[in-house]
């Protein structure tokens, strides 16, 4: 039997657009352009000045998007990059995949965002970028990440993998904020695809057109190889549905903000301690986290009533076994490592009905635990 409200509906997403995507990927099918071509172009493009950036590279998924941009800025052995502890594994992933050291910083408890007076601490003569995460769609704090950067003439990148569409207080997009920025396009993201894909954002002209190569096999033309290469492309499909699907984008993230909202308003005194409200317009919503203690018992208590829920992330970078030679210890990350064991991530997109709403927040209403504090 499904779920009364499962964690994430695409089929919604489909119906409301059935016409839309189906005429973007029939467009496709009968250019037979299936690997590059003008849909990846015309997606590139409205995608740039979606974010207000002069240029977008589309590529194979996220994790080939900041494996690449660490590649061409010229990262690798003997290099330290600056990480969250609290994230998902692809941001270490693309720092350890051009053989640099990941170097973890705990997050701060306000917000589960990478702790800027923690990263400044990790700064060495060795370290070479700054990689944030725009967590759950809330924009890092770059202003202070920035000036980081800039005393230490570091290179300052975001994964802005989880944030299609988000702003700062100043109205700047993610992906507009530093030397480059890593887009996913995962189906579940707030821009998904019907499969994986994934793009760079940059200013600067000179690193679009070297990745432009790098994802290519390095061709300036067909079988005319100027570097050394991969295959990390973006196809045809993957782009016209994204192309598709951009120009809702902006309204999918209000009704998440509105779904955010009512949760944030409802939750307050309950025993599952939601995001602090003044997020609600700052955040793009991809995921709605909230604490709780007995995350199994509440888990199953809402599962009871029909409502589905996920957990974003159970075991933080440093006690991954995959990372487990860069010799950290538990402990070494105590914010991060407590949030592990207490988030829970609510349903939340924007075809959610106002009964699956009541649904959700009925269900954690009647979670009987005691609150947990915000101290």
């Amino acid at each position: 039997m499904s779920a009364a409200v499962p964690f994430l509906d695409l089929k919604a997403q489909y119906r409301a657009h059935r016409e839309a995507i189906d005429a973007a990927i029939s467009r496709v099918v009968d250019s037979a352009s299936f690997i590059l071509g003008s849909e990846v172009e015309q997606f590139e493009t409205a995608f740039a000045d979606y974010c207000g950036v002069r240029h977008v590279v589309g590529v194979g998924t996220g994790l080939d998007a900041l494996r690449l941009i660490l590649l061409e800025e010229g990262i690798g052995p003997g290099d330290e990059v600056i990480v969250p502890a609290n994230t998902f594994i692809a941001t270490a992933l693309a720092v350890s995949a051009v053989g640099a050291r990941p170097v973890l910083v705990d997050c701060r408890k306000e917000d589960s965002s990478i702790d800027p007076v923690q990263a400044e601490a990790r700064v060495t003569p060795r370290t070479r970028a700054l990689l944030p995460v725009h967590l759950y769609g809330l924009p890092a704090p770059m202003d202070e990440l920035r000036r980081i950067a800039e005393r230490g003439s570091i290179l300052l990148v975001e994964d802005a993998c989880q944030a299609h569409g988000a702003r700062t207080p100043q109205g700047n997009r993610c992906g507009s904020l530093g030397k480059a920025a890593a887009f996913s396009f995962y189906p579940g993201k707030n821009l998904g695809a019907y499969g994986d894909g994934g793009a760079i954002a940059t200013q600067d002209a000179e690193l679009a057109r070297r990745l432009r190569l790098r994802r290519n096999y390095g061709q300036s033309m067909k079988y005319h190889h100027a570097v050394a290469g991969e295959n990390c492309r973006l196809d045809g499909l993957q782009a016209s549905i994204l192309l598709a699907k951009l120009s809702f984008l902006d309204a999918w993230n209000e009704q998440r903000r509105r779904v955010a909202l009512r949760y944030c308003e409802a939750l307050t005194d309950s025993a599952a301690l939601p995001p602090a409200a003044d997020q609600v317009p700052r955040s793009v919503w991809h995921l709605f986290v909230v604490q709780v203690e007995d995350r199994e018992g509440f888990q199953a208590h809402l599962r009871q009533r029909g409502v589905e829920t996920g957990i974003h992330y159970p075991v933080p970078i440093h006690l991954q076994p995959a990372y487990a030679h860069l010799g950290y210890s538990r402990g070494d990350f105590p914010v991060a490592e407590s949030l592990a064991q207490r988030i829970v991530s609510l349903p939340i997109y924007p075809e959610m009905t106002e009964a699956q709403i009541e649904t959700v927040i009925d269900a954690v209403l009647s979670w009987s635990p005691a609150p947990i504090s915000r101290r």
